[in-house]
């Protein structure tokens, strides 16, 4: 599918810029694998001029520099509630200060869920081997005199947000001068992910935190990230007919029930080589990425052995695969097709 981008030349780290009627951003200096060029924090309300009554949607990262940003461009307005999509650590860890600094609560699904189950661990001469190759890659770069940084595997989790104010789909999180804002749960990336919806009476647009985002697919890493769910919300997605779809990372996306759709199909085409795999006789999660991710680089095999295990959970859960030598499906279990 054709993934969108966002020019990084188009904005400034810190600085607020609208981006869509009513919609400011300000991006953090915090780029990743996971986060694209950085959290974009979304001021949603307030006047031509940046004054009046807003809500803040995803606060950020633990990072003084956008701290700084947020507070400097909040200076004006008055906070009403801060809205966390998920309680990953680029997107929830600042809400504490900025109630704190406003008087706002913090309105969400609720916390992180439970982890649910042991999912196991990568084998170990899987782990060993990969280590012998990120030691050459290092010492190669090394020997070339550029510096190499070990890749982040997996995205660290805010354990400590709890919001004030626990919502659902379909309550009303805000409301201003002509706009209302919605809550839509979206488990799937997290079983606490929430989308918010802004209606202005002439356009509705979707906040979609890492529920859909234009420049990459979603992560969903069990235990808490559930492909079966993120499918069911992503159809919800794509049968709203928002006009746009703002997510924490990346451009705006227009006609995202089109995009939704397009995941939706991207998804269930992995599934369907994950299941082909299987039926080759491909039985462990190592084996099926090494078939699968031929084009992606090595360093980044430990999460897509996660992604390969959200797809087998699913595959389970539909009797079409079985799980060898555990009551759950696990990075080190045995498969085998039904």
């Amino acid at each position: 599918m054709q993934f969108l981008t966002l020019d990084r030349d188009s904005f400034a780290y810190g600085a607020s810029m609208p981006v869509a009627p009513l919609v400011r951003r300000v991006i953090a200096e915090n780029p990743s694998k996971f986060t694209y060029h950085g959290t974009g924090t979304y001021i949603v309300g307030g006047d031509e001029t940046g004054r009046g009554d807003v809500v803040v949607i995803d606060p950020g990262p633990r990072l003084d520099s956008h701290r700084d940003a947020l507070a400097a461009a909040l200076t004006q307005c008055r906070v009403r509630a801060i809205l966390i999509t998920h309680c990953h650590a680029d997107h929830s860890p600042l809400a504490g200060w900025l109630s704190a600094e406003t008087g706002a609560p913090t309105v969400a699904f609720g916390p992180h869920g439970d982890d649910g189950w042991d999912i196991g661990d990568d084998p170990p001469e899987v782990l060993a081997a990969e280590q012998r190759e990120a030691a050459q890659r290092r010492a190669d770069a090394e020997a070339r005199g550029e510096a190499v940084a070990d890749p982040v595997i997996e995205e660290a989790t805010d354990r400590e947000f709890t919001p004030d104010v626990a919502v659902g789909t379909g309550d009303v999180v805000a409301a201003g001068d002509g706009w209302t804002m919605t809550a839509l749960h979206t488990p799937g990336h997290t079983s606490n992910h929430t989308c918010f919806t802004l209606d202005d009476g002439m356009q509705r647009t979707i906040f979609t935190g890492d529920h859909v985002m234009g420049w990459s697919t979603t992560v969903v890493s069990p235990p808490d990230g559930d492909m079966a769910a993120y499918l069911d919300s992503l159809r919800v997605v794509a049968g709203r007919g928002d006009h746009l779809a703002i997510p924490t990372h990346g451009p705006p996306i227009p006609d995202p029930s089109a995009f939704a759709s397009q995941l939706v199909d991207h998804r269930l085409e992995r599934e369907r080589q994950v299941l082909d795999t299987v039926r080759a006789g491909l039985d462990t999660i190592p084996a099926i990425v090494e078939r699968l991710y031929v084009d992606v680089r090595r360093e980044l095999f430990k999460p897509a052995r996660r992604s390969v295990l959200a797809h087998l959970v699913k595959l389970v859960d539909d009797g079409a695969v079985a799980v060898e030598g555990a009551s759950r499906p696990r990075l080190d279990a045995v498969y085998r097709a039904l």
